[in-house]
């Protein structure tokens, strides 16, 4: 297995005095089993990985910054693949015991996993979280084709767990079919829901404004609370991320993305998850490419913060 931007094999194994003094991480969650259209997302972390070797000494054009030096990759995450219920009891004890010394960037693994990386947040920080999230799918669905959770209902589950604000749930390039029920939930539950097609034709800072000073605006009305990114690769339109396993046509741009990920790059993230990734699927690595880049950007956009 490669690392994460040329990090080096000492820096990448998990007993090396870099990696347990690094403090940020990259952590691979290959999980899958939770997909409903085509699977192979547990190949995306192997993929973001290889993919992200064309950063090269990775340092950002717009932060002037590299996470080479500040972060280190601790490798896939040990999980069975037999049940849902198994991988998350892995899952959950995993990641709390990485969140105690390491803000992390986890690679997904479909988007199952964030129910369970929120529950560890949660614990460790001992309150809920704001959470921006990134997806062409609102992941508020009851249930997950007659079963009781997949990577559809995550967002229904973490509120009804009291693990988020939810008025400070924000999501961004909503756009798959569903019943209003389902895709109207969060602003029903009092958080802002941004589809694609509220954001066609915006991509620079100015025309984005009123979506990046709404969130500004809400966080701070709820005093700040930490704030978690995930960011499903299918909030891309398709012909940016082919690579997934439930593509939506009529996404996002991947220059939307990173103008929200460079402009918000001074709210209080405590990590993020970049998830369905699937290899199988992709041209020319377009999909991991981008996906490698939107952790690069949130990476140094973090470092640079430090710093500043």
């Amino acid at each position: 297995m490669t690392s994460f931007a040329f990090l080096s094999q000492h820096a990448f194994l998990k007993t090396a005095t870099p990696a347990a003094s690094a403090r940020y991480a990259v952590a691979g969650v290959a999980w899958d089993g939770a997909t409903t259209n085509r699977p192979g997302a547990r190949f995306g972390p192997s993929a973001i990985r290889s993919a992200s070797h064309m950063l090269c000494d990775g340092t950002h054009p717009w932060f002037d910054t590299t996470p080479l030096g500040h972060i280190a990759d601790v490798g896939d995450l040990p999980l069975p693949n037999t049940s849902l219920p198994a991988m998350r009891a892995a899952l959950e004890p995993a990641a709390e015991a990485l969140l105690h010394t390491h803000h992390v960037a986890w690679l997904g693994g479909d988007h199952s996993i964030t129910l369970s990386l929120l529950r560890a947040y949660r614990r460790v920080l001992g309150r809920p979280l704001a959470v921006v999230h990134f997806d062409a799918h609102c992941d508020t669905w009851r249930d997950h084709f007659g079963e009781p959770s997949g990577h559809g209902t995550w967002v229904y589950e973490a509120m009804q767990e009291g693990l988020v604000v939810d008025a400070c749930f924000t999501q961004v390039g909503i756009r798959s079919a569903g019943e209003r029920a389902a895709r109207e939930y969060v602003r029903d539950r009092g958080g802002l829901i941004y589809t694609a097609r509220d954001l066609r034709g915006r991509a620079s800072p100015e025309q984005l404004a009123p979506v990046i000073g709404a969130v500004r605006e809400r966080l701070r009305a709820h005093g700040d609370p930490p704030v978690y990114l995930s960011l499903d690769i299918d909030c891309l339109d398709p012909a940016f991320a082919p690579g997934t396993g439930t593509p939506e046509p009529g996404g996002l741009a991947t220059e939307q993305v990173l103008t929200l990920l460079e402009v918000w790059a001074d709210l209080p993230f405590v990590g993020m998850d970049c998830v369905e990734v699937a290899p199988a699927y992709d041209h020319a690595e377009l999909t991991s490419n981008a996906a490698a880049h939107l952790v690069w950007t949130y990476l140094c956009g973090r470092i640079a913060q430090d710093a500043a």
